[in-house]
């Protein structure tokens, strides 16, 4: 699957309330068209994302949440922190945790990574439906294929034990001052 096909793939199995969808992170960068310009409009010192992108998928968290459906992912960040994840965290998790997804944070280093995780990026819907992404050396998405249902215990394991071992984002992202920009950070 491709990117569209991918995100039609979630929206028609992911849509009633009680429904789950996880995702698990684990490159130290990503290329992807979803970001738009923002990472580079924050690397240039940009204090916000650019809203007319980023509040309709903060729109689209707030509906699932009053929809009861549940939004979790777990993100693993490097021991050196790179600019894309510091990225991330400031125009990404930051304001998606507020709309109602449910973010953890696993960084190499600072938590115990547990042993036996598929260190690779996915997509869990509903308990039964994993969805393995690939990634070119860039950070490119390459495409993605549903796992058959044989095989899904690997990647179970890997969500339930990496979403125990992980700190909440906001609590984590409020003990590390160190890695948010500070007051001299400018609008674009």
């Amino acid at each position: 699957m491709d990117a569209e096909a991918l995100g039609r793939y979630i929206d028609r199995h992911f849509h009633r309330p009680g429904h789950r969808l996880f995702r698990m992170e684990l490159l130290p960068a990503y290329a992807v068209d979803s970001d738009g310009d923002d990472y580079q409009r924050w690397l240039d010192g940009a204090a916000e994302p650019t809203w007319a992108r980023k509040q309709p998928w903060l729109d689209a968290l707030r509906d699932e949440r009053d929809n009861d459906q549940f939004s979790t992912r777990v993100r693993v960040i490097s021991a050196e922190v790179t600019d894309y994840e510091r990225y991330a965290c400031e125009f990404g998790y930051r304001y998606n945790s507020e709309a109602g997804e449910d973010i953890r944070i696993l960084r190499r280093g600072e938590h115990v990574l547990p042993s036996g995780l598929i260190e690779r990026d996915f997509w869990v819907i509903n308990d039964d439906i994993v969805i393995p992404m690939s990634y070119d050396d860039h950070g490119r998405f390459v495409g993605a294929q549903v796992v058959a249902a044989d095989n899904v215990g690997g990647y179970l394991h890997t969500r339930d034990a990496a979403w125990s071992a992980a700190e909440p984002f906001p609590t984590w992202w409020a003990r590390h001052p160190e890695l948010q920009r500070g007051p001299t950070a400018r609008a674009q």
